[in-house]
């Protein structure tokens, strides 16, 4: 949050500057790697007049907001990523043994501080509250503009709704109680305390609920019209609200709008249906809900370049592997396991890596300069989460059958191999199982399902009480110990110094 203080706390128009110079331009892989398009911009002055004046310049916003998380150094993705900080928080990923980076052995270890000035714990912290000011200036800005069409104005508001609920999201589940921030007025935000995590849900519920009522049933492109050839997954529809809905009414346990949402979204055949293992991760996947297009000039998205280990070996840039207590969870059959398809391997010195590769292509190559270059895209939500988010609420409301059947759907996918005869095929599960069973079940199948996406794993521990039991036998095998508190990250040092109203999670 520091670097937000200090935005809220720096000249209004300045802070306008820099959001047009930050969000207002549409770049690289719209226009190819030696142009760059620019959005008409204000010579003379910058505010939020201005800047929200035209259709154009609104929509230059949120489309700089989907392009930081597909980029290099983002919370959301690569080394810096939430999968991956979470992953090795949690018992989906390994630090390399000769690895020296500070801030991710003390995530591996579970050691970090509270009292670091180099903010660690904190990453997550800083680059979402950033964000939320930029979706309440664009809240703000559009609603109150004269000059934006009444299509384009729903739109945006519901993109931009859509995205804080997003942010908020993660933000609550890494952090737990948090300030609120809902203005863009520094007075106010610069002396926030905690809301309770049910005021944060709250809070998510309602911007979602408003953003599916106003965005889009469709995919629309960078320019908020239909697409006439390919659609592009890349800016949120109402479908995405209603997928991020069924996530969050689930973790809040109302498990009846979970099943819900996620119908919704799971009957919407004509969109959305499960693909093969090896196309599910591809760009435009039709199991795609929401993706981020890779902002790189040169390669596909930062998940591979960090995931996936080269010949040479380990690096700053490819610094983690797959640990065999992930491994050990596959069961027999399960192709997705299978060397090439979502886990491959590497040998270094006589000594087998295996990594994750959903991404696969981790390569430079120079003829990626346009979207049409690339080959994948960063997903963010898809469709097989819904089916373990309904086959869940399913299964807490009591409907075995129904929710097995889900499970089933998401596990006939992790067999199908129609070119490979396999001796023993993973099984459907049996509707004679018991509810805990079913339960214990679907969180099985979310860990060999979503491992090192969007710190589904993190989470899912958490919410699951199933942390310290987990984790207590994990940390031993990292050569540390687990206490209870560690499930929660630290807020940074510097806002706690600011603000005499926030107070520091419990063991830092």
């Amino acid at each position: 949050m520091r670097r937000y203080i200090t935005m809220l706390q720096s000249n209004t128009n300045m802070t306008r500057l820099l959001m047009m110079v930050l969000f207002g331009c549409l770049a690289v892989f719209e226009t190819g790697c030696k142009k760059l398009v620019e959005i008409d911009a204000p010579v003379t002055s910058v505010n939020e007049e201005n800047v929200y004046k035209s259709d154009k310049e609104a929509t230059a916003v949120l489309t700089g907001l989907y392009r930081g998380i597909g980029a290099s150094g983002s919370i959301f993705t690569g080394k810096t990523g939430i999968s991956l900080l979470s992953g090795l928080s949690a018992d989906e990923l390994s630090l390399f043994s000769g690895s020296t980076d500070n801030t991710l052995l003390a995530y591996y270890k579970n050691k970090l501080n509270g009292l670091d000035v180099n903010q660690q714990g904190a990453q997550a912290w800083e680059a979402l509250y950033t964000r939320i000011y930029t979706c309440n200036a664009a809240i703000k800005g559009i609603s109150e503009s004269n000059t934006i069409t009444e299509r384009t104005k729903q739109q945006l508001l519901g993109e931009a709704k859509f995205l804080r609920a997003f942010f908020y999201f993660y933000l609550v589940n890494l952090f737990g109680d948090i300030p609120m921030v809902l203005t863009t007025d520094y007075k106010v935000n610069s002396l926030l305390s905690r809301s309770s995590k049910n005021e944060i849900y709250d809070q998510i519920i309602v911007d979602l609920g408003e953003a599916e009522s106003t965005l889009s049933d469709d995919f629309w492109d960078a320019n908020l019209q239909p697409y006439t050839g390919v659609k592009e997954r890349v800016r949120p529809t109402k479908w995405a609200a209603a997928a991020l809905l069924a996530r969050v009414y689930l973790f809040k346990g109302d498990y009846n709008n979970a099943e819900s949402k996620a119908t919704s979204v799971i009957n919407n055949t004509s969109y959305f249906s499960l693909q093969s293992l090896k196309n599910v991760f591809l760009k435009n996947s039709q199991e795609a809900i929401w993706q981020v297009q890779p902002t790189r000039l040169y390669y596909n998205t930062e998940d591979a370049i960090a995931f996936v280990i080269p010949s040479t070996g380990f690096s700053t840039n490819s610094p983690v592997y797959l640990p065999l207590q992930l491994l050990n969870e596959f069961e027999q059959g399960d192709e997705r396991v299978k060397i090439g398809n979502w886990v491959s391997k590497t040998n270094l010195a006589g000594t087998d890596y295996y990594y994750p590769s959903k991404y696969k292509v981790n390569t430079q190559n120079t003829a990626v300069v346009l979207p049409s270059n690339l080959t994948e895209y960063l997903m963010v939500l898809r469709l097989a989460e819904q089916y373990l988010i309904r086959a869940e609420a399913r299964a807490k409301l009591n409907n075995i059958q129904g929710a097995v059947s889900d499970i089933n759907v998401v596990r006939k996918r992790a067999r199908s191999n129609p070119s490979v005869a396999l001796p023993n095929p993973l099984p459907d599960l049996s509707t004679s199982l018991s509810q805990a069973e079913v339960v214990k079940a679907v969180m099985h199948e979310r860990q060999v399902e979503l491992f090192t996406e969007f710190g589904h794993r993190w989470l899912d521990l958490k919410r699951s009480n199933s942390i310290d039991e987990v984790m207590g036998k994990v940390t031993l095998l990292k050569g540390t110990n687990w206490e209870s508190y560690q499930q929660l990250y630290p807020l940074p040092f510097s806002d706690l110094q600011r603000n005499q109203n926030l107070t520091q999670n419990p063991g830092y």
